[in-house]
């Protein structure tokens, strides 16, 4: 079975942290994504995406995103079954945040304030590192190698 979302947008609010009665942190909060046709005639519609993140990954996302700011998240799509105040049936559909990456570079920031580059944040807290950049290089820095050689694989 296969169950993976991937979505970028721009927040509709800043995020709050929350804990439960257990003290894990977490935090909901929803992103506007663009839908990628336009009817003729019409302005761009967008749908908002309901999204859920827990532990360090809602520390991340409520310490570094604000309102307006692109966002991309990897999660899990997940439902929920209620009963809203007047007794009916509702179910809850939202994304279940696996990892959380900034989409935008710093001086595209989405507020004020935003301030950071590239990055991301995963459930395995533990920041991914960025790529190495390498600016500079000649053909002289590799060796080719012998096709005559067993390789081993």
């Amino acid at each position: 079975m296969l169950n993976v979302a991937v979505l970028m947008g721009r927040l509709v609010a800043d995020p709050e942290l929350r804990h439960t009665t257990s003290d894990i942190a977490v935090t909901s909060f929803t992103i506007a994504v663009d839908r990628s046709y336009v009817k003729s005639g019409a302005e761009r519609q967008a749908d908002f995406i309901d999204i859920v993140a827990w532990r360090s990954t809602a520390e991340f996302v409520c310490k570094y995103f604000r309102k307006g700011q692109l966002i991309a998240v990897q999660g899990s799509i997940q439902t929920r079954s209620y009963q809203d105040k007047d007794g009916n049936k509702r179910k809850a559909f939202e994304i279940v945040a696996d990892n959380v990456h900034f989409a935008e570079s710093k001086r595209d920031g989405g507020t004020a304030g935003s301030g950071y580059g590239s990055g991301s944040y995963s459930r395995t807290d533990a920041p991914m590192p960025s790529a190495p950049a390498y600016t500079s290089g000649n053909t002289g820095d590799f060796e080719e190698i012998p096709t005559d050689d067993d390789l081993p694989f």
